[in-house]
């Protein structure tokens, strides 16, 4: 690849990953291409070099902020599977993540928009959805695997709805209770599980 080829990828690149912050910040209609461009210390017109139109932006947008949490565990030099259904409970429903929007869950801060979204941006997140509950099923460790199913369904839309609700609330113990509950009550799942 030319240096210049290079430079653009990695132009493109710091776009994508600006955008994807900044949409889970302030939600898939809420950022215009001048502020990213400006973000990114570039001028509106060279946006048009890197994406066809905003659409296609979002949609590049949102594939990174999915494969976000597993980019980062491979930088820790561990395998996503590895990690245990307690730990990942203990790292999603932290006041940390919580705190990371812009970092954090594209589903507990943009499930709204999403829904209003694009196809193109509906249809990545279904695919996304279908691999958090594959994932999620495979931490748990059940005998039937449409029992495994089931639970991983309730576990992620448990896990999900309560980071969303935690960051809603403008009352930090409350906030904290809701994600120390399902946190426990994911806790309980996985022990009884196991204990079986």
């Amino acid at each position: 690849m030319g240096h210049s080829q290079q430079d653009k990828r990695k132009t493109h690149e710091r776009i994508v990953e600006i955008a994807s912050k900044r949409l889970r910040e302030k939600g898939l209609e809420g950022v215009g291409v001048a502020d990213l461009m400006k973000e990114a210390g570039l001028t509106v017109g060279g946006f048009y070099k890197h994406f066809a139109s905003r659409d296609e932006l979002v949609a590049e947008a949102m594939q990174s902020a999915f494969g976000a949490w597993a980019a980062k565990v491979r930088s820790e030099g561990r395998a996503p599977e590895d990690i245990t259904l307690q730990e990942y409970a203990a790292t999603y429903l932290s006041r940390e993540h919580r705190d990371d929007t812009a970092g954090g869950c594209p589903f507990a801060a943009l499930t709204a928009d999403i829904a209003r979204g694009g196809e193109k941006c509906r249809s990545l997140a279904t695919d996304q959805i279908k691999s958090n509950i594959r994932n999620m099923q495979a931490r748990i460790n059940v005998g039937a695997a449409a029992e495994a199913r089931r639970k991983a369904i309730i576990t992620s839309c448990l896990m999900t709805g309560a980071l969303g609700l935690a960051r809603i609330s403008n009352d930090e113990a409350f906030a904290g209770e809701i994600l120390d509950t399902v946190k426990a009550f994911v806790n309980d799942l996985s022990t009884n599980e196991n204990g079986r």
